[in-house]
């Protein structure tokens, strides 16, 4: 049985002849060296035909369809253009050899082309894959590589689902960068106030903030010169007058030791760089709150941006954080007390980062070990939710949050909370309301134009938009409600027709309706009779 080989190469598809090999009683090591061997190799496989894609793009969806498992309509009519044809009834002589038993499983069910892919045939297209620039003719040296490397990052690219919102490493820079300047700034602050404490050391006891500490001593400079003309300066610092004339008062019976104008430049410049990098700290907190909006909506929500993104800096990124346990989650930033406490057969901690948030720092002391195993389940849900969902809402952070609350009445005063599947339920609630609303709000307004065509069909048939709104709210139309009164009345009253072939006059028609009528009051009366009695009876009965 001959043996036709497919080969899926960056420039094209190609399809190898293996004739004169016997597969049975082959070793796998011994075609293994005949393999590298391309004069032993070129005369059992040769090459039967060769299709090249037309473009980059044609590459890359038939690199797709083959990695998916899919056979396209250009492979197909390949394949059935080179491989020799079988007739109806009969077995065909030949196999196609596949490196992926997906693609091979696929073109057998679309062709009734029996394929196999076995360690045989596997090291087969490893040497047409070692040799494959020699068996085409009019390949360039240095095309086939191009090729490949084009098609490999284009299918890279087309793999990857880049996702700008949605780039966690961002916030995992920018809470390291926040940690590491809340450090410089105080760090700063203190050599400023150390530096201008030599000169003015009363100032340190009446300011306590770091930035209005650096802020004055730029401001003041030379405390000799401060008088009352600054004191608008100070208070505008400050925000309060009081202060602003004790610092003036303390200038004046100051103790400090005087500084040269050079000494007064460098800590003026000074003071200036550590406003600069707190005014910068503060732009960048807002941007890290932004971006945890974008990525992890929920988590921020429940837990607070900053604790959040500590978690998500520790775990690595939002993936990782997901696929964390509570359990794991909950001593995550506690790795060494862990450790030790496993080394020491002593106790294991009950938190990690999730203690820097305010659920923990409100529950009491016998229960925050409680409230932290319970935060960090919750934690987790948010975290998963906010990871695998494609929609981002902050309503399972919120709900979340109200839980986490409820927790806290319930330990403190023995309230009992909600269910979880009561809030996750007021939850997607909440989420699909917000999505109609966002669908409403994108839906255009009608035009002038069509209300008044509906106005103008409303006035003809006598009834405006309103009225007709109004009927169909009440359930019925006013159409319907006059096809009833007339079934009604032809039930009720013969026709003027009728009674005028009869010779019937109004008259006649009149005493059969007061019969009638009659007739269904007396009807009624004796209902009422029977009504009556059978009370009667029950209450002897029960007497």
């Amino acid at each position: 049985m001959a043996l036709y080989l497919l080969y899926e190469s960056a420039s094209g598809y190609g399809l190898f002849l293996a004739h004169g090999i016997d597969e049975i009683g082959q070793n796998t090591e011994a075609v293994r060296n005949s393999v590298v061997d391309l004069n032993r190799f070129g005369k059992v496989v040769k090459l039967a035909a060769f299709n090249p894609f037309e473009s980059a793009l044609d590459a890359l969806n038939q690199c797709n369809a083959v990695s998916e498992g899919q056979m396209t309509d250009e492979l197909r009519n390949f394949l059935e253009l080179s491989l020799p044809k079988v007739k109806e009834g009969k077995k065909p002589k030949f196999s196609l050899g596949v490196a992926d038993p997906k693609i091979g499983s696929h073109i057998y069910e679309e062709t009734k082309i029996p394929c196999q892919s076995n360690e045989f045939v596997l090291e087969l297209v490893r040497g047409v894959r070692l040799h494959f620039d020699r068996f085409i003719e009019n390949l360039k040296p240095g095309d086939l590589e191009k090729a490949q490397l084009g098609l490999g990052h284009s299918y890279s690219r087309a793999k990857v689902k880049f996702n700008v919102n949605r780039v966690d490493n961002m916030v995992i820079q920018a809470i390291f960068l926040l940690d590491t300047l809340d450090k410089d700034v105080n760090s700063f602050s203190m050599r400023v106030r150390e530096w201008y404490s030599w000169h003015f050391p009363e100032l340190v006891k009446i300011v306590n903030d770091n930035y209005l500490y650096a802020k004055l001593a730029k401001y003041i400079e030379d405390k000799s010169e401060l008088s009352e003309d600054k004191l608008a300066g100070l208070v505008d610092i400050l925000g309060d007058e009081d202060k602003a004339k004790e610092v003036i008062e303390a200038a004046k019976a100051s103790m400090g030791q005087d500084l040269s104008p050079i000494d007064l430049i460098n800590v003026k410049m000074f003071a200036q760089r550590v406003m600069d990098l707190a005014e910068y700290r503060k732009k960048l907190y807002d941007y890290l709150v932004v971006k945890m909006s974008d990525i992890a909506p929920n988590l921020a929500a429940l837990i607070g941006e900053v604790v959040g993104a500590r978690l998500i800096s520790h775990a690595g990124s939002l993936t990782n954080l997901a696929k964390c346990p509570s359990s794991t989650l909950q001593i995550l930033g506690a790795e060494k007390a862990l450790f030790r406490a496993l080394k020491t057969k002593g106790n294991t901690p009950k938190y990690g980062l999730i203690f820097h948030s305010s659920f923990i720092g409100r529950a009491s002391a016998k229960n925050k070990g409680r409230m932290a195993r319970y935060l960090a389940n919750k934690c987790s849900i948010a975290s998963r939710i906010d990871c695998f969902s494609e929609k981002s809402t902050t309503s399972f952070g919120e709900k979340l949050r109200e839980q986490v609350e409820e927790r806290l009445d319930f330990y403190d005063k023995g309230v009992a909370p909600r269910k979880n599947i009561e809030m996750m339920k007021a939850a997607m609630e909440d989420a699909s309301n917000q999505d109609t609303e966002m669908d409403v709000e994108k839906t255009s307004e009608p035009t002038p134009k069509k209300s008044k065509k509906k106005k103008s069909k409303g006035d003809e048939d006598g009834t405006t938009t309103e009225d007709k709104e109004n009927n169909v709210a009440n359930g019925e139309s006013k159409s319907g409600k006059k096809k009833k009164k007339r079934s009604l009345e032809e039930r009720l009253e013969p026709n003027e027709n009728d009674d005028k072939e009869n010779g019937t006059n109004g008259d006649e028609t009149e005493k059969k309706k007061k019969k009638k009528k009659s007739k269904d009051v007396e009807m009624e009366d004796v209902s009422e009779e029977g009504k009556k009695k059978k009370k009667k009876k029950k209450k002897s009965g029960k007497d």
